[in-house]
């Protein structure tokens, strides 16, 4: 009898939990069948991002700087990989990865392996049709520079992420890189796309845009030859060489170059990059050092208390002037390169000569706030326009800061730091008969269907009469054509131009460095119709330090390729005449 009602109490637990069980089975899979369903699909379904093919770099002529070369990286999920050896010899030549490089990788039982994370797009495809198991592949890219290291410095690097990190890579970098587009797709725990599973596009990726450079690639690599082989020929540090349109500031050549024969003394080198130049010990350096690098430029600010005293109107180019070997400010003894008895000069051998006395002389007539104003008219001390990544305004000695002293100093380029870039764009200014032009490195931009789109340009202002920089313009053909930088003469043209040798300061201390110097010649030709305009800047050489004997040759070598280059027609016996708008002439016009 107790055992019966035992029986029977058994029975209805039993029952119960049955109708309990089954209660809860109907619960999950028919009532909230749908809710699981999807919180299982959201466990596996991701939606990751596709990358954007990154816009290419071109030059003026449509030759090829930098691109960007579609790829796929090759993951494997090995869990899904039975026969790691014979996958292997299957995908070796199709991933150029060795059979015994891939096995190892294939049997790790890691889930996400990345076995190559570039391969050709074509390679890619016979991988996908064949099927290979536990196989997947993403979007990926190359970025290639079908020059090496040509204008490096210029075109900029990218961080491991792709984005940008310097340079014009850095400084077009949302223009660049486009849009990433978005997919949903069926993921393992490991990341990696599970098996016929269905892929759902959100967002297209949308290229970048592409840019063309004003830089002329042919010239670049005339540039950067003729500047390395000056500075192995010199024993100098580094060096920086730029190339103008004079009418319209665009940059057609902008070399920058480390020295890596020579070794740091106080002075310490800039880094330079890890490609060759070509030329044994030189590379490029990794900074635009035209732009971010400033120095004393000696002699080539001359132009500074020369234009201001013509500006004035009491100096012209015949002005006589009694000028000694030195003299002595505020108890500070001033000299001129070499010893030499009284002598009497015109202004115009003051200039082609380079005397520092006879351009005290000048600048005291000038006055403080004469020169100051001069050179804040020129542009120094401002930025000039480029917009470049690290680029220095320079450091400029203002009147709350003059000293005595000063007026001897900041006329012969002993007291303001610059680029070469500004000291450029200075000389340029008397190229233009006194416009100021802005420079420029970016002409274009281009679409992913290829349709070019010109940036735009900053109008050019006046900042000196014409007259002024006419009779400049006379002034500085005399320094090429008997004075300081005759070496760099190019046959059969004009050139106007200034050489300039500069002590460099001691780092941290109010002195200069024993023995070292930087060498300057700028300038620009046809004198009488200006198309190009040049600086050469080198660092530290050594025996020879002066710009007429170790820039102004770099500066021919150059200047006579470019001029050549690009048709400009040899100069006549013509006086300078001042560029008009119907007499200069311009790259376009001959180009």
């Amino acid at each position: 009898m107790v055992l019966g009602r035992r029986l029977r109490v058994l029975q209805l637990l039993v029952a119960f939990g049955a109708i309990v069980l089954v209660a809860q089975l109907v619960n999950l899979q028919v009532l909230r069948s749908s809710h699981f369903a999807a919180l299982s699909s959201s466990q596996l379904m991701q939606t990751v991002t596709v990358p954007a093919l990154r816009g290419g770099i071109y030059d003026r002529n449509g030759e090829t700087l930098v691109m960007s070369i579609p790829t796929k990286q090759v993951i494997a999920d090995d869990f899904q990989i039975s026969d790691p050896a014979a996958e292997a010899a299957a995908l070796s030549p199709l991933v150029h990865v060795a059979e015994a490089a891939l096995i190892p990788k294939l049997s790790e039982r890691a889930g996400y392996v990345v076995l190559a994370p570039n391969v050709d797009v074509a390679d890619a495809a016979t991988i996908e049709k064949d099927v290979f198991p536990g196989i997947t592949m993403v979007d990926s890219s190359l970025r290639r520079a079908p020059n090496g290291a040509l204008a490096s410095p210029i075109l900029g690097s990218l961080y491991a992420s792709g984005a940008g990190s310097a340079g014009l890579e850095y400084q077009y970098q949302q223009l660049l890189a486009g849009q990433s587009g978005q997919e949903r797709l069926f993921e393992s725990p490991y990341g990696v796309a599970l098996p016929t599973t269905h892929v759902t596009v959100l967002q297209h990726p949308v290229a970048g845009k592409g840019i063309e450079l004003t830089l002329d690639a042919p010239l670049q690599f005339i540039t950067e030859q003729a500047l390395g082989a000056e500075l192995v020929s010199a024993h100098a540090l580094d060096g920086t060489a730029i190339v103008m349109d004079s009418q319209t500031g665009q940059i057609l050549s902008m070399a920058n170059l480390v020295n890596t024969n020579v070794h740091d003394s106080v002075l310490r080198s800039p880094a330079a990059s890890s490609t060759s130049t070509g030329i044994p010990g030189v590379y490029e350096a990794q900074s635009n050092l035209a732009i971010s690098q400033t120095y004393e430029p000696g002699s080539v600010f001359k132009i500074v208390p020369f234009s201001e005293g013509l500006l004035q109107g009491w100096l012209t180019p015949t002005r006589h002037f009694t000028v000694p070997d030195s003299v002595s400010v505020d108890g500070h003894l001033y000299h001129d390169a070499e010893v030499h008895p009284v002598e009497n000069l015109t202004a115009t051998q003051i200039l082609a000569q380079s005397s520092n006395i006879g351009t005290y002389e000048i600048a005291n007539q000038d006055g403080e706030s004469g020169l100051l104003s001069e050179v804040q008219r020129l542009g120094f001390g401002q930025p000039t326009g480029l917009n470049f990544p690290g680029e220095s305004a320079g450091l400029l000695m203002n009147a709350a800061g003059w000293e005595p002293t000063d007026i001897a100093s900041l006329p012969i380029g002993q007291q303001d730091a610059v680029t070469p870039l500004q000291v450029l764009d200075a000389y340029n200014t008397v190229a233009t008969g006194g416009m100021l032009v802005t420079p420029s490195l970016v002409r274009a931009t281009i679409g992913p269907d290829g349709v070019l789109q010109r940036t735009a340009t900053q109008a050019p202002r006046r900042v000196l009469p014409v007259s002024v920089t006419n009779t400049l313009n006379q002034m500085l053909v005399q320094v090429v054509a008997g004075g300081t930088g005759t070496e760099a003469a190019v046959p059969g043209y004009t050139i106007a131009g200034k050489t300039g040798t500069a002590q460099i300061p001691y780092p941290g201390r109010a002195a200069y460095l024993t023995g070292e110097y930087n060498a300057t010649f700028v300038g620009f030709a046809p004198a009488q119709h200006p198309v190009l305009s040049i600086i050469v800047v080198i660092q530290r050489p050594t025996p020879v330090i002066f710009g007429g004997s170790i820039s102004a040759p770099v500066f021919a070598r150059i200047m006579g390729y470019a001029l050549h280059r690009y048709g400009v027609p040899t100069s006549s016996n013509a006086a300078v005449k001042p560029p008009s708008s119907s007499g200069s002439l311009s790259l376009q016009d001959i180009t």
